[in-house]
C-alpha cells in the first residue's frame, strides 16, 4: 500500500491533544453504558493504526479500572494522559432512527473542566501535531508549546464558533488543516455552499479545508491546481453507532499524512480514504469496541474496496 500502516517504524509521530471520557448512547438497536469515549481517544486508536500516537488528556481516578485496556497494546505514548482526583468527562447522548441526528442528555466536565494541556518536554518536537475539539483558548495554549512541526490540523464546533470567534480566528491562522463537518463550516464561513463556504475557511488560515459531511461522504479543498477533491461515504448495511465517527476519520486522516513521506495532493486524498476507511469500522459497534476488535489487514481491504468503489475507466 501507499502508506505505512506500522506503529514500530514510523517516523512522524502525532502529538493528540483532546478529550477522553465515558460515554452512555442509546439508539433503536440498544444502549450502552458507561463504555470510553471522547474525540482523543476515538483519534488516536485510529492514527496508532499508521505511526506512533502521544496523548495529552485528562482523566480521573474512575478510569483506570474501566478504561485503562483501551491504548493497551498500540503505539500510543501515554506520558501525557494526566490522572487527577475525580471522576472523568460524562457525556450521554440518544439517537432515533436518523443516526444523523442525536440529542445530548448531558454532558459533565468534571475533571475535564480543568484541564490545562501540558506538552511534556519530549512530545514538544513531535512533527505532527492535532488539536481536538477543545476551547480554542487551549488549542492556542499547545500552539505555544510545541516547537516547529511539520503540520498542524484541527476540529472545533458549532460551540466554539458561537461562543469564542476571535479566539477561534486565531486558531486558524496557525494551522495548516482544519477538519469540521457542513453545519460547522457553514456557520464558520457564514456560506450556505459548501464550495464557496470551504474558500471563505481557507481565506481565514488553513492552507486545507475538510468538510465531513455524514452519510454524503468529504469534500476537501486544498493549495494546488486542483484545489477540489470529493469522496463519497462507504456504503455500509450495517450502521450501529455513529458516535466517534468523525474523530476516527481525523484520525485516519491524520495518521495517514503522517505515515507519508511526501505530502502533496495524492497523499491528502488517500489520507481521505483512509480516514473514511477507519470511519466505517468505527459504526459498526457501540463505543471504540469495532476498532479494539479491528486488524491492519481489514483496513487494508476496505481501503482496497474503497478505491475499487470509486475507480473508473475513461472511455
Amino acid at each position: 500500500m501507499p502508506a505505512r500502516m506500522s506503529g514500530e517504524d514510523a517516523m512522524n509521530p502525532v502529538l493528540a491533544v483532546g478529550s477522553v471520557a465515558f460515554d452512555t448512547i442509546k439508539n433503536p438497536f440498544g444502549e450502552a453504558t458507561r463504555v470510553v469515549g471522547g474525540s482523543a481517544t476515538y483519534f488516536s486508536l485510529a492514527a496508532s493504526f499508521f505511526t506512533e500516537v502521544r496523548l495529552v488528556a485528562v482523566v480521573g481516578e474512575d478510569f483506570a479500572e474501566r478504561g485503562g485496556h483501551v491504548f493497551a497494546g498500540r503505539p500510543i505514548d501515554l506520558g501525557g494522559l494526566q490522572t487527577v482526583p475525580g471522576e472523568t468527562f460524562r457525556w450521554k447522548g440518544e439517537y432515533g432512527f436518523d443516526l444523523n441526528a442525536r440529542e445530548t442528555i448531558y454532558t459533565k466536565l468534571n475533571v475535564f473542566e480543568d484541564f490545562r494541556p501540558v506538552i511534556p518536554q519530549t512530545y514538544r518536537s513531535s512533527p505532527f501535531v492535532f488539536l481536538g475539539n477543545i476551547h480554542p483558548r487551549l488549542q492556542l495554549e499547545v500552539l505555544e508549546q510545541v516547537q516547529g512541526p511539520r503540520l498542524v490540523a484541527a476540529d472545533t464546533m458549532n460551540y466554539w464558533i458561537e461562543g469564542t470567534p476571535d479566539e477561534l480566528r486565531e486558531v486558524l491562522k496557525r494551522i495548516d488543516i482544519l477538519i469540521i463537518n457542513d453545519s460547522e463550516a457553514r456557520e464558520l464561513s457564514r456560506q450556505s455552499n459548501l464550495v464557496k463556504a470551504a474558500r471563505v475557511i481557507r481565506s481565514l488560515g488553513p492552507c486545507t479545508v475538510v468538510i465531513k459531511r455524514g452519510e454524503n461522504g468529504v469534500l476537501m479543498t486544498c493549495a494546488g491546481e486542483g484545489e477540489f477533491f470529493a469522496a463519497p461515504a462507504m456504503p455500509l448495511e450495517e450502521v450501529f453507532d455513529p458516535t466517534g465517527a468523525g474523530d476516527t476519520f481525523a484520525g485516519g486522516f491524520v495518521g495517514s499524512l503522517a505515515a507519508s513521506n511526501i505530502i502533496d495532493e495524492a497523499a491528502l486524498a488517500r489520507a481521505i480514504i483512509y480516514g473514511s476507511t477507519l470511519a466505517s469500522f468505527t459504526v459498526e459497534d457501540f463505543s471504540v469496541d469495532r476498532l479494539l476488535r479491528l486488524t491492519k489487514e481489514e483496513v487494508r481491504e476496505r481501503f482496497r474496496y474503497f478505491k475499487r468503489l470509486t475507480h473508473f475507466e475513461e472511455a
